[in-house]
């Protein structure tokens, strides 16, 4: 009995299964066992108690005189050495004690129990994360590897946060509290696998719901989301009551309710857009507040041509390209930046200058932005240094040579030519020849 009580005792603490279901799986697994030892066990009663840990069986047969079935009939001789009352034709129960199931036995109905079990939890675990997806939770981290992080909920289950779903400045620790977004629930080895992110949009949904509560009350609508992790995100919003402003409802007083979204997501910059039906005047918007002078949509080969002045582009496009990137994703259109026409023929292309500057000094600035000669000059040189990731000596002497192109150029371009004869017999030259005669 001293096997069974731990069978029983370690049943108790199970989690996520019901009672009913824990009595059904006791019961099969024991009749089970009695089907393999007796036969048929239409005439076995099994009777469970969890909380006492323990059961019985009991044994029903018929008084004969002459046996021909004996799983269901008992002769008179037998049943009289059970109780010597007993007559033909009479119900005998008969317990059917532990020692019958011998130690084997007995092993045998922890090892099925245990499996049993076990496949409930695995399908319980599955069933209840499985309508928790795109729900945000709350666990600690409780193992760190190179490309994932393991995570246990408040029950203790294990869930994943790959290195894949995590913000790239993202850094834990065993024992840390993270948030992460339930995005998918899965079956790996007749395993539950309970996959975690923080890079998903739905995790940066569910924080705006979680922070403002017009979005949770459903009076404002978050139409779109785009975001690149950890660096920039895009949140087009619209509100169907004239008296609430959707933008300043997600922005907070001072900004507390953006603040604590950013701070969640590592410092992740979030402009939030109002939303709109006219496609320009959300292009306009997404690319706040880079001025737009004009624009030409092309329905066919979904891209639209955003025109704007050479100071305007850089702001645009925005460091590494990110703005244009995430404007052209939420807006749905492949978007073009040019510089407007007038402007354009007094600057001069950054690739021209590819015989004076190193082509990946030249990379480096179209990344941010900057293509031509003018747009680099309109940008502080210690603003060009952080944004572009160059070095000071690097960037100065880029300004020199630009500087000097347009030193050339003035006033007009057919100058150029005429300009060094000018300056080989100039006139201070003469003076001095003049004071020693």
């Amino acid at each position: 009995m001293e096997g069974l009580n731990l069978i029983f005792s370690e049943f108790k603490e199970l989690k996520n299964i019901d009672r009913p279901t824990l009595m059904s799986v006791l019961e099969d697994v024991f009749r089970g066992l009695l089907v393999r030892m007796y036969g048929d066990t239409s005439n076995f009663d099994i009777i469970i108690n969890i909380d006492k840990g323990d059961f019985e069986i009991w044994r029903n047969r018929v008084v004969v005189e002459t046996v021909t079935d004996p799983a269901t009939q008992i002769s008179l001789a037998d049943a009289k050495k059970i109780d010597s009352s007993y007559e033909t034709d009479e119900d005998v129960m008969e317990e059917v004690k532990l020692e019958n199931f011998g130690r084997r036995g007995i092993l045998a109905i922890r090892q099925n129990l245990a499996g049993r079990i076990l496949d409930i939890e695995k399908a319980n675990l599955y069933n209840k994360y499985k309508e928790r997806v795109g729900e945000i939770i709350v666990g600690e981290v409780y193992q760190v590897w190179k490309k994932e992080v393991m995570v246990l909920d408040d029950d203790g289950n294990e869930l994943l946060l790959p290195k894949s779903e995590q913000i790239p400045s993202d850094f834990f620790r065993k024992g840390d509290s993270v948030r992460a977004v339930v995005t998918k629930v899965e079956m790996r080895n007749n395993n539950p696998t309970i996959v975690l992110s923080r890079t998903s949009t739905l995790f940066l949904e569910r924080l705006f719901e979680q922070e403002v509560p017009e979005i949770f009350d459903g009076l404002i609508t978050i139409k779109k989301i785009v975001r690149i992790p950890g660096e920039r995100a895009k949140v087009a919003v619209e509100s169907y009551d004239d008296r609430i402003d959707p933008v300043g409802a997600c922005v907070g007083v001072k900004g507390a309710r953006i603040h604590g979204i950013v701070r969640e997501l590592r410092n992740e910059n979030i402009d939030i857009i109002n939303w709109t039906g006219n496609l320009q005047l959300l292009v306009q918007r997404a690319l706040s507040p880079a001025k737009i002078s004009s624009i030409k949509i092309n329905e066919e080969a979904k891209r639209i041509g955003v025109y704007l002045k050479p100071t305007e582009v850089s702001m645009a496009i925005g460091k590494s390209g990110l703005n244009i990137r995430l404007a052209g994703q939420l807006v749905g259109y492949e978007l073009d930046v040019f510089r407007d026409a007038e402007e354009e023929e007094e600057d001069v292309r950054l690739d021209e200058f590819n015989d004076e500057i190193e082509q990946w000094i030249i990379d480096a600035l179209k990344n941010i932005g900057c293509d031509t000669a003018k747009n680099v000059l309109a940008i502080p040189a210690a603003e060009l240094m952080q944004r572009a990731d160059l070095e000071e000596e690097t960037v100065n002497e880029v300004l020199t040579i630009l500087r000097k192109e347009f030193e050339e150029e003035t006033p007009a371009a057919p100058a150029v030519a005429k300009t060094p004869e000018k300056q080989e017999t100039p006139p201070a030259q003469e003076t001095p020849e003049k004071k020693d005669n």
